[in-house]
């Protein structure tokens, strides 16, 4: 009887295996494949060598000395830098927002001449790519300079500018296909009371695309974070420069690269992103799965 019990159960995990358990291997060989190059960067800027070399081992080595050091360097200015990806990123993120937001709401709720071509116009300028455009932007930027400084090269308001005519067109695409959900009735209802489009867009379509929102001001702000080539062209003086620019010349120096302290303001500048994504988490989940059965 007891082999008989046993057999059963054998048999039944070996099913279960089959059936799902392998999707539990699976999950957990590619959770462990995504979380690697987290723990090495922590474990790098926990070493107080500062090479590569010696971080091969994980967490061979524990201090705080990496990250004393790049904030206490006079020669790589780690807190401008921070602050200065702070204000750039922010201030791209809500206006490419709001751009974006006001974009959509024509193509969406508005006919006009044209109308069409620029949807289209708008998914074609997106298939080139950013780096084909830098030497047309430190043109545009270096003549824009001789007239208005503030626009020019190295610039943080010239970098915002930049940033705000690439987001804007795959961004306005993205919302747009968001904003074709919301009934148009809602906004015929609106302008028989005697509401404009003023009145409609910021009163009633605005709370409703919330998701939508919370997903184009997350991503427009991950990628002015991360963004390298263009920041690197436009902001010259050590002072104006981001984070991703600045720790670079951290590790650029052939005879000695300093990779804990590069580590170690990597995993600095990717605090902000986190709690950004913590805070948009309810709207972006729960946003998201409503739309889709609304």
């Amino acid at each position: 009887m007891s082999a008989t019990v046993t057999t059963r159960r054998r048999r039944s995990i070996g099913k279960w295996f089959f059936d799902t358990g392998w999707r539990h291997v699976v999950g957990l060989i590619i959770l462990a494949f995504a979380l690697l190059p987290i723990v090495f960067v922590i474990s790098s800027s926990l070493n107080p060598q500062g090479t590569l070399t010696g971080s091969n081992q994980l967490f061979s080595a524990i201090g705080f000395d990496s990250y004393q050091r790049i904030l206490s360097n006079p020669q790589a200015p780690f807190p401008k830098w921070f602050a200065n990806t702070l204000i750039i990123s922010g201030i791209t993120g809500i206006l490419t927002v709001f751009l974006g937001a006001l974009a959509a709401y024509a193509f969406s709720r508005m006919r006009f001449a044209g109308r069409r071509v620029g949807l289209i116009t708008i998914v074609v300028v997106q298939m080139f790519p950013q780096l084909l455009a830098v030497v047309a932007i430190f043109l545009l930027l270096t003549t824009i300079g001789e007239w208005f400084p503030v626009l020019g090269l190295n610039s943080r308001i010239g970098l915002i500018m930049v940033y705000l005519g690439g987001a804007l067109g795959v961004n306005t695409y993205l919302m747009y296909g968001f904003f074709n959900t919301i009934p148009q009735s809602i906004d015929e209802a609106a302008r028989i009371d005697g509401a404009g489009h003023a009145r409609v867009f910021f009163t009633i379509i605005l709370p409703l695309v919330t998701p939508i929102l919370a997903v184009v001001a997350l991503l427009s702000f991950i990628a002015s974070v991360n963004e390298f080539v263009v920041a690197s062209v436009v902001l010259i003086d050590t002072d104006v420069q981001t984070l991703a620019v600045g720790l670079t010349k951290l590790v650029s120096n052939p005879r000695y690269a300093d990779w804990s302290a590069f580590s170690a303001g990597a995993v600095m500048a990717a605090i902000p992103v986190v709690i950004l994504f913590l805070l948009l988490q309810k709207y972006i989940v729960g946003g998201l799965t409503a739309g889709a059965v609304k």
